[in-house]
């Protein structure tokens, strides 16, 4: 190339850059009138629990114009001490700035909150903003958080196991003199409550209780739980986030152990719901019974709502549904008796393939791979509406030839087609109704296990049975007209 042509080359370039540059300068909007649009005017942010962080909401910010938008600044109004927190960009923030936004195209911001405790146990508000500042334009969205102040239960220390190679660590903390958990402010639990032995742990009537991820109560040996709900003012028991999405979503925390030894354990009227085991009922060494519970819910659990372990369990009016393997596992042996309960199992989360809603056992593989047989003393179920979503929703899991297995059904509603024991036995199948439609009002979200119409469950219980037991999970009484409904529930037309 010779001077001449690359001199005019040079001055082609530079015109080519000239041009390319004030292409992109005029680009962008610089029109004072230009706005931003956004998904919403308002993040709201339900109730959370102070110290607390919420979940993650998203603000999704639109260009809504034919040219590429630069916001100048985007910053929270409260700046430092600010109860919210902004994610732009995956950076952490309360402020940023020269963000760009091609035309008609959008970015997202995520914002999360945290609440101060307050020390009242009235909810109170937090609110912020998000400001906006693009030529010379100011913008804002409104942040909203519902905060509620709670009492708070920490674990103090740990015990440690040791499985294999593996050390894990179980965090603690052992509570003393007979304690009482009033309904005053919700209580929110970090790790695991512990009840020593001779001390009587008791819950009252209202009383809200929120449990972190893996956190939970253990009733230790010589220990006691109360729980005294009322109707209408149930004693909850319940994972640590209040937002919507969390209504029904199982596994937010462990479980209420009662652990073997544990003696006079008592709950009427509570709702236990989202855990990963609702009460897992351990080996007792007494002949008390470990657990009588009454008119109690327990629902949405990754695996088992009563996990029993050679137990001895008194149960009545009580719904033990939807949960990843069984409602009710009793296992190792053990006395049981359920009165008008309803145990189903319509879940939805992932398949429980074979797992039965009721599972009957009575023995156990130890360490060394041999079997361990525990006597089923008994397993009686009066009156109890027994169905799900698989075939069959009891399972007879026993030692063959060895070991006592005694189980009695009375005028129960049950799903069976193939359980695999004799059920022309009529000494152990009374007046059975076998795989008639119980007709729940809905086996999907919002789930009610209350009668529908035609339900065959109505008006088949016995009498007998029904007198010990005259009012119903909701209060209403049986035997209005001279008959009653199987199940925990008594139909009102």
């Amino acid at each position: 190339m010779n001077y001449s042509n690359y001199l005019k080359f040079l001055i082609f370039l530079s015109l080519v850059i000239s041009f390319f540059f004030s292409c992109q300068k005029d680009s962008f909007i610089t029109d004072t009138d230009a706005k931003l649009s956004f998904s919403m005017d308002t993040v709201l942010f339900d109730t959370v629990f102070t110290t607390i962080g919420s979940t993650t909401q998203q603000l999704r910010v639109l260009n809504k114009h034919n040219k590429t938008i630069q916001i100048s600044e985007i910053y929270l109004a409260g700046g430092d001490i600010s109860n919210f927190r902004l994610n732009i960009n995956g950076v952490q923030t309360i402020e940023t700035e020269n963000i760009e936004i091609a035309a008609n195209d959008s970015m997202y911001i995520f914002i999360e909150v945290t609440v101060d405790p307050n020390d009242q146990n009235s909810p109170l508000i937090i609110t912020d903003s998000i400001i906006f500042s693009t030529n010379g334009n100011i913008q804002d969205i409104n942040l909203v958080a519902w905060g509620q102040d709670a009492f708070f239960h920490s674990a103090n220390t740990y015990m440690q196991f040791i499985s294999g190679v593996d050390t894990f660590h179980f965090p603690y903390h052992t509570i003393h003199e007979n304690p009482v958990w009033t309904n005053e402010k919700p209580h929110v639990v970090y790790g695991y409550v512990g009840i020593d032995a001779n001390d009587i742990f008791t819950i009252e009537a209202g009383t809200q209780i929120h449990f972190h991820y893996n956190s939970g109560i253990i009733v230790w040996p010589g220990g006691s739980l109360k729980v005294n709900g009322e109707l209408g003012n149930e004693v909850v028991f319940q994972g640590d986030r209040l937002e919507e999405f969390y209504d029904e979503l199982p596994g937010q925390w462990d479980r209420i152990w009662l652990y073997g030894g544990s003696i006079n354990n008592e709950i009427n009227y509570a709702i236990i719901k989202n855990a990963i085991i609702g009460l897992h009922v351990d080996t007792v060494f007494n002949s008390n019974p470990t657990l009588k519970i009454s008119n109690t819910k327990i629902e949405n659990m990754n695996a088992i709502g009563i996990f029993a372990q050679g137990a001895v369990i008194e149960a009545d009016n009580c719904v033990i549904a939807n949960c990843g393997q069984h409602s009710v596992a009793l296992s190792i042996g053990g006395k049981y008796r359920f009165n008008h309960c309803t145990i189903a199992n319509y879940w939805t989360h992932s398949s429980r393939a074979s797992q039965a809603a009721l599972l009957l056992n009575n023995y156990y593989k130890d360490v060394y791979g041999n079997f361990q047989i525990r006597d089923l003393e008994e397993a009686y179920f009066g009156n109890c509406l027994i169905y799900g979503s698989i075939e069959d929703e009891i399972g007879f899991d026993y030692f063959p030839n060895e070991g006592i297995f005694n189980y009695k059904f009375d005028h129960c509603l049950m799903k069976m087609y193939e359980p695999g024991v004799d059920t022309t036995d009529t000494e152990t199948f009374i007046n059975i109704k076998y795989n008639l439609e119980p007709n729940f009002i809905s086996t999907i979200s919002p789930f009610d296990y209350q009668l529908d119409t035609l339900s065959a469950a109505k008006d088949q219980a016995n009498i007998n049975i029904s007198l010990m037991f005259p009012i119903d999970l909701n209060g209403n009484k049986r035997l209005e007209n001279s008959t009653s409904d199987i199940g925990a529930f008594e139909r009102v037309e």
